[in-house]
């Protein structure tokens, strides 16, 4: 007992703390999901680390003891030999320009990469609360159907037994009408079920606990052109343009080490008052007289990746602008699969319901002609909720995956 009183008390919790959410709102929601939070970190550590790409090393200080006599005549003395003295140098490595240019590519590359990764995740994420609150909001709508048709069939089961004892119905058909109620029920089992799933995803995407949805539906117009025609711009393309990026910026980095680096050094050295002070100044110069072995097969290596992330790239397009294609066919067929259900098949239903009500109430008809009618209208109507359900979840995601409605 306290169990259930437990659960009754969690139920009326969230039950308060459910407000309603728009379809927009829930867009809008979906932009401040921890996903999200975590890309645009990944993005400001790209554009941060970025900033140090190229930069030269820092400089390094030498102090040193050079030319102290450790055996002769002078032996342990600091002013016993002219050459004796203490050091103190600054030296600079400096990389080659090649080198600090792939560099500062390799992380431009790293930011359009971090960056198309967080506009392609806000999209999916909006695809993702968009298409929950469109499942939570059509089912609500069947629920309110499945609801209506309980109400019409509940009469006649209470009119059942009045029909047997007027001899109008067999006894059997009296059950038939709680048989159908019961097979009602199941179905708003199923509903409620879909509905606390459907919940569960908009809260996870939008942060909203027990979200109600109120419309209106959203009702997004379809450009294919325009669709085609800013596919380049999608962020997944992008992301892929930025690996080939990345794969450049690999092989130019190959290709530097052909390039030798440089370092300078200056250093002031004191001796002993009887001698004079001097300053040394030099520059030293790699030479990459035997790394031809070494490069050659990198650099091999590099342009295969730039081959394969080119190729990549193409594929990407090639998937992209199919998906497209494929949504846009699934959208016609549900839409004309909509209009025929609305034009046809559920003023056909209604009005049959409508001719078997009015011969049952003739003495016509059997009570199992009317339950058979009213059922098959319940069901063309949760018919017609599928499809427009399809119909919304399709142009919904069209647009957000591959537009740039917001």
């Amino acid at each position: 007992m306290r169990l259930i009183l437990l659960l009754a008390g969690l139920g009326l919790a969230n039950a308060a703390q459910a407000g309603p959410l728009t379809f927009n709102a829930a867009k809008e929601l979906a932009l401040q999901s921890p996903a999200l939070a975590a890309t645009a970190a990944d993005l400001e550590a790209a554009q941060s680390q970025g900033k140090a790409a190229g930069r030269l090393p820092d400089p390094k200080l030498r102090v040193g003891l050079d030319n102290f006599p450790i055996s002769g005549p002078p032996a342990g003395t600091f002013g016993g030999d002219s050459m004796t003295m203490v050091s103190v140098g600054l030296m600079q490595d400096r990389p080659s320009a090649a080198k600090r240019e792939a560099a500062r590519q390799a992380a431009r590359a790293e930011v359009t990469t971090a960056g198309a990764r967080q506009a392609l995740t806000a999209r999916e994420t909006q695809v993702a609360a968009a298409l929950a609150w469109i499942d939570l909001f059509y089912t609500d709508q069947k629920l309110a159907a499945l609801a209506a048709v309980e109400r019409a069939i509940t009469p006649l089961r209470d009119t059942a037994p009045a029909a047997v004892t007027a001899g109008d119905a067999r006894p059997g058909q009296a059950l038939e009408a709680q048989q159908k109620l019961a097979a009602l029920a199941d179905r708003r089992s199923e509903l409620l079920a879909d509905r606390a799933r459907a919940a569960a995803e908009l809260t996870r995407w939008t942060g909203e606990p027990g979200p109600q949805p109120i419309g209106p539906a959203p009702d997004f117009v379809i450009n294919a052109e325009a669709l085609r025609a800013g596919l380049p711009d999608h962020p997944g393309l992008l992301a892929l343009d930025a690996a080939r990026q990345t794969a450049g910026a690999q092989l130019a980095q190959a290709r530097a080490e052909a390039h030798s680096d440089t370092s300078w050094d200056l250093a002031y050295q004191k001796r002993d008052g009887a001698y004079g002070d001097m300053v040394s100044v030099g520059v030293t110069f790699g030479l990459p007289l035997f790394g031809q072995a070494r490069r050659e097969p990198l650099i091999a290596a590099q342009s295969a990746r730039v081959r394969g992330a080119e190729s990549q790239k193409a594929a990407g397009e090639r998937q992209l602008l199919a998906a497209l294609e494929t949504d846009l066919a699934d959208h016609q067929m549900h839409h004309e699969q909509l209009a025929r259900a609305q034009e046809t098949l559920a003023p056909l239903a209604q009005q049959r319901a409508d001719l078997e009500t009015a011969s049952y109430a003739a003495g016509r008809a059997s009570l199992s002609d009317v339950l058979g009618a009213l059922l098959d209208l319940a069901e063309t109507k949760l018919s017609i909720l599928d499809r427009q359900a399809l119909v919304a979840r399709d142009s919904a995601k069209i647009n957000l995956t591959y537009g740039t409605a917001s």
